[in-house]
């Protein structure tokens, strides 16, 4: 079938003993010394892929790949007849397929589509050019989480109070440290690196995550919720070793965790309804038979619903100041 590939065929080369190395002999000719008369396919090695082709598919477009096989062009071949082109072929089946069809399905992903972009640029295929270009400019990837760095207080303060989502904040400055660190502080300092990015990928919807350049602290982390700081979480300590001082770097993983999904209870969500969640959450029996006078009352179960909200959360709030709740 045209423009299906082969799997590469061994050629054996006899060499000389003075030349171990010897290389496959090459042959420069026109397109038609090379493929010979009465040949229905030509054999196309690209880069060491083999292709079988028609002169029909070869020379339908003005290419470069024309003029090469309408012998305005020197061709080389090896002994064997196949004619040899010096380009990678692993996009070549895909200009194969373009000149055969008119167009061809482009591989997923911008990079796989530059490539093809190359090879169409190489052998001057104009369609596959701009059908490839077109690919690129209707597909642009966005990036998948954005990080602001703050590079001063007003513009951390700013964004904090801005944010309509709760905020994990990582100041990262290894400057800061006056002391020597221990033997174990450097890779802490990058698995502290390493969880922030996993963490920003996996909650950048929900929370937003900022790194800090200029905070006095070598690694530490900080969490908001409704603009004001809810926990703060320093890995970074002073021991003593061998009657000097030494920084410490930890990597208090779990904590870490246990602090990002905590700030999620401070998302701006609208609240559920309160009389779904309190039959969610009822503590108190079902009454037993068709009357409801052992029952609460609505005002009394709205009651005791925010009461029921108010211990859940008042306990976290009462950690840092002694203000209450709003509901």
């Amino acid at each position: 079938m045209s423009g299906d590939s082969v799997p590469p065929q061994r050629h054996t080369h006899s060499a000389s003993p003075a030349s171990p190395l010897a290389c496959p002999k090459t042959k420069a000719r026109s397109y038609r010394g090379a493929v010979g008369l009465g040949n229905k396919y030509i054999r196309v090695n690209v880069g060491g892929s083999l292709f079988y082709a028609t002169l029909q598919v070869l020379t339908r477009q003005d290419s470069m790949l024309k003029a090469m096989f309408s012998g305005r062009k020197e061709v080389f071949t090896d002994k064997d007849g196949w004619i040899l082109i010096d380009r990678s072929g692993k996009h070549f089946g895909s200009v194969l397929c373009f000149l055969r069809d008119g167009t061809v399905a482009l591989p997923k992903g911008r990079q796989a589509v530059q490539e093809v972009l190359a090879e169409a640029k190489y052998y001057e295929v104009q369609g596959l050019v701009e059908l490839c270009l077109n690919t690129l400019q209707g597909n642009k990837e966005l990036p998948m989480c954005v990080i602001p760095v703050v590079t001063s207080s007003k513009e951390e303060e700013k964004l904090i109070q801005s944010s309509t989502k709760p905020v994990v904040k990582l100041v990262y400055n290894r400057s800061n440290n006056k002391y020597s660190y221990t033997s174990n502080s450097d890779d802490h300092l990058l698995k502290n690196i390493e969880l922030f990015d996993r963490l920003s990928l996996s909650f950048n919807g929900r929370v937003l995550f900022i790194k800090d350049v200029i905070g006095d602290e070598i690694c530490c982390w900080s969490f908001y919720g409704q603009g004001r700081k809810l926990a703060e979480v320093c890995c970074t300590s002073i021991v003593y070793a061998t009657e000097k001082k030494q920084t410490k770097v930890e990597f208090p993983e779990a904590r870490i965790y246990e602090e990002t999904l905590n700030t999620l209870l401070y998302e701006t969500m609208s609240p559920p309804d309160a009389t779904v969640l309190l039959e969610a959450t009822r503590r108190s029996s079902p009454t037993c038979g068709g009357g409801g006078g052992g029952s609460h009352s609505e005002d009394e179960d709205v009651a005791e619903l925010r009461e029921r909200l108010r211990r859940i959360h008042v306990k976290r709030y009462s950690a840092y100041d002694d203000r209450q709740p709003g509901h």
